[in-house]
């Protein structure tokens, strides 16, 4: 674990505005991972008179952990990791697929026993949290960039960018001038008209459908080998973005093909996270989330980044608090039903015949499926269709037995 480091020198006031800070890890004389950024922090915390909320921001005295932080040169992740005020700390993890890089994950310490942050907390204890669905992804040798607010939130806490630039894997000190902005800038600015007889920038009635996707069957390995997720999907981007060579804002139905894609992931003790990447200009990565208490799960987090030649810049959107694909540990969900995934305003996902099962795997076939209102309904109509039938044939029946009574009874005996 990276952050374990307490800096009793750096204090801060968390009433305090927020700051912009410029953090920066280097391995000799070659920076890896650079980030100019400003964060604010919300953190529910228990007190004797019930729960209360800290808010502050990063200060201007943030400092790189040089300790903790990494460019992965031993083949493990790189890492920044930076330190303020007594005992806080964030980190943020990247991992790459060769064309793109991605926050992997965030992690965040805050130190209790800190009275200027967290006065009259019950506990003196530092404490950490971790998210894996970020959300930041950009496409390598580029600059992510995201002037608005990108929330992050983590077991209790809630972190929030703003005014975003940054970039791993650098090949050189300085930030790209190329950008990867992110989608909440992309459509918060309507692109310049190139001629003065462009077209409108408003998005194309409705894209010309490619078909139903093909079903792809996809999984996830524990780092022993054992199969830890399952999913069979035909999957189905809708993606909203600004065309080049319309110079407008079109919309787009575009169909992942199984033979081309590629999938990863991880499983953990509450989470696992499917990612597929197709020709190394799609990258989807579902999110799942289990609740112990309960024993169920869903689908919390969906996020997409896709390049493709047409688009003005990568497209990249997000959504970390949905609450799709509801089932129980032990159990699969399926869903053959299209069902449409909404993520953001931008950017949704159609899904045929799906069946997926994130925990509980115990071989290499899916446990027993629960299915979807979707599927439950259409299961239904046939029901209610045989059983009209089963009735009218009934009413008919009777009716004509009723009349043959009737016509036996007016014959007389001669």
């Amino acid at each position: 674990e990276p952050l374990h480091h307490t800096n009793k020198n750096c204090n801060f006031t968390p009433t305090g505005g927020i700051h912009a800070v410029s953090l920066e890890v280097k391995e000799g004389n070659s920076t890896c991972i650079k980030a100019d950024l400003s964060a604010s922090f919300s953190i529910a915390y228990n007190t004797s008179s019930g729960s209360r909320t800290a808010a502050f921001s990063l200060p201007d005295s943030t400092a790189v952990d040089a300790s903790s932080s990494s460019c992965g040169a031993d083949g493990g992740s790189p890492w920044l990791v930076a330190v303020f005020g007594s005992g806080h700390a964030f980190g943020l993890s990247f991992s790459t697929n060769g064309s793109l890089y991605s926050v992997a994950n965030l992690t965040l310490q805050y130190n209790l026993s800190d009275t200027t942050v967290f006065p009259n907390a019950n506990s003196s204890d530092v404490v950490t949290v971790v998210s894996t669905s970020v959300g930041i992804s950009a496409a390598i040798n580029t600059t992510y960039r995201c002037a608005s607010a990108t929330s992050v939130g983590v077991d209790g806490a809630t972190v929030t960018f703003t005014d975003m630039r940054m970039e791993a894997y650098m090949p050189g000190n300085d930030l790209s001038p190329t950008e990867s902005v992110c989608v909440a800038d992309q459509t918060s600015t309507t692109p310049p008209p190139t001629t003065a007889t462009s077209t409108s920038s408003a998005p194309t009635a409705a894209p010309t459908p490619p078909g139903t996707p093909e079903r792809g069957s996809y999984s996830v390995n524990n780092s022993n080998g054992t199969v830890c997720l399952l999913a069979q999907m035909g999957l189905q981007l809708n993606v909203s973005y600004f065309s080049q060579s319309q110079n407008k804002t079109v919309q787009e139905l575009v169909n992942l093909t199984p033979s081309l894609t590629n999938s990863s992931g991880s499983c953990e003790a509450s989470s696992a996270t499917l990612v597929l990447t197709q020709e190394q200009t799609t990258n989807l990565n579902f999110t799942f989330t289990l609740n112990s208490t309960t024993n169920k799960y869903h689908l919390s987090a969906i996020s997409l980044f896709a390049s493709w030649s047409d688009m003005a810049g990568p497209f990249s959107a997000r959504n970390t608090t949905l609450n799709y694909m509801r089932s129980t540990v032990g159990r699969s969900y399926m869903c053959n039903a299209e069902q449409t995934l909404a993520v953001e305003p931008a950017f949704s996902l159609n899904t045929f015949r799906l069946q997926v099962q994130p925990f509980g795997v115990t071989t290499d076939q899916f446990a027993t499926a629960e299915e979807c209102q979707l599927d439950q309904d259409q299961m239904l109509i046939p029901i209610i269709v045989g059983a009209a039938l089963a009735g009218l044939v009934l009413i008919v029946l009777i009716a004509y037995l009723i009349g043959r009574k009737r016509s036996h009874a007016g014959y007389q005996t001669i």
